[in-house]
């Protein structure tokens, strides 16, 4: 594999600023902050961190490339699913949490307004400015003015009573993260420290009553206790941050995208170190300590907690199935036909191929992301029609 060649020197100049922030936070607080909190600094420090600052994120010239970067068949197949829930509540809004580029919420308006179920608003919670404004720039280039007038900007959740959906694509494998460890039957927590020469080091430190209660929880669905050394992650918050995110619906429907497994897939014995780990120019890196800033930290998505929230939250689960299993349930070979009498050269429709190739085959998008919705006084199983896979929750 070709070397990753280390960033320019004004994005060193970035991480570097943006590491001397973390430092100063380590040594006022003891010495060591929680990874968790380490991962929050690099990936949201206001004007510094990863989703923060201003660098390119999504596509080729990115870091990694996601669903709806590969062409509009993707937003339209999710138009299809939630088509029927807004013509069942008559008016509602959509809440897209983190709008990436912008192209999601640009080809999903499109299709709604061909399908004649435009909501009344469109709303995104996105906490980069920069990203915002690149959202805002390509939307009111492509969508008619009309369609444009709905489209706001949030700084924060509804806090007034409101019916619609709320659509997340990748969001959750980037909230930060709690390390957890097994040693000596006990649960320890993983703390960034500083090193004798001022680099980052992951030390163990005992887990506080939320994250020990969270690992003892999960164990208990387990076949077998963690073993000594076992290392993995946990959203102890992800319970919380459903709830705000939902505010105070009323009625509506939740649907969320991204990679991760079932709770017993996800705590596998042989997974011993867990899904931890960092993207920089669509190379995995093992260092999640390097460049602060310059890479994206991720891990994968517990469904089975992901279930838990949601219906703690007052939800009916919908539904959960593959990404391929959604897109096949919501007419992805109708959307392509339907793209393809649009096109008449042969590399266009083979690109258009290409694209839900790498959508629904299992070793690229197809099995490795999952799908989850959860419903309230809306019908949403229909979107859940095909490879339904709540029986391994």
């Amino acid at each position: 594999m070709t070397a990753l060649p280390p960033p320019d020197a004004d994005a060193q100049a970035h991480s570097a600023e943006l590491a001397a922030a973390i430092r100063q936070e380590i040594r006022a607080s003891g010495n060591s902050i929680p990874f968790s909190r380490f991962m929050e600094l690099c990936l949201y420090a206001p004007g510094l961190g990863y989703y923060s600052a201003g660098a390119t994120k999504f596509g080729g010239a990115g870091d990694f490339v996601t669903a709806p970067e590969l062409g509009h068949l993707f937003a339209e197949c999710i138009g299809e699913a939630i088509a029927p829930v807004l013509e069942e509540l008559g008016e509602g809004r959509i809440l897209e949490i983190g709008g990436g580029s912008g192209v999601f919420a640009a080809d999903l308006l499109h299709h709604l307004q061909a399908l004649g179920r435009l909501p009344e608003r469109y709303c995104v919670l996105e906490p980069s400015a920069q990203l915002r404004q690149r959202q805002r720039e390509h939307l009111q280039k492509v969508l008619p003015a009309e369609v444009f007038a709905r489209v706001e900007w949030l700084d924060r959740p509804f806090e007034h009573a409101w019916n619609g959906i709320v659509f997340a694509n990748e969001v959750l494998d980037a909230l930060p993260t709690t390390r957890f460890a097994i040693a000596e039957e006990e649960v320890w927590e993983d703390h960034v420290a500083l090193d004798k020469s001022d680099a980052f080091v992951v030390i163990g430190r005992p887990a506080d009553a939320l994250v020990t209660a969270g690992v003892r929880h999960v164990e208990r669905s387990l076949e077998q206790p963690f073993a000594e050394d076992y290392r993995s992650e946990l959203l102890p918050q992800l319970p919380y941050w459903v709830q705000a995110v939902i505010g105070p619906m009323q009625r509506g429907a939740l649907l969320f995208v991204d990679y991760g497994y079932a709770r017993s897939e996800y705590y596998q014995p042989q997974r011993s170190d867990g899904t931890l780990r960092a993207f920089r120019r669509h190379h995995v890196v093992d260092d999640v300590l390097a460049w602060p800033g310059l890479q994206d930290i991720t891990a994968s998505v517990d469904f089975t907690a992901l279930a838990e929230a949601g219906t703690g939250a007052g939800f009916d689960l919908a539904g959960y199935c593959s990404q391929a299993s959604f897109l096949m349930g919501n007419g992805i070979d109708r959307r392509l036909a339907a793209a393809e009498a649009h096109v008449a050269d042969e590399v266009a429709h083979l690109r258009l191929r290409q694209q839900v190739k790498r959508l629904t085959m299992p070793e690229e998008m197809g099995e490795r992301f999952q799908v989850m919705g959860f419903s309230r006084d809306v019908e949403f199983g229909h979107a859940f029609l095909i490879g339904d896979l709540t029986y391994r929750l």
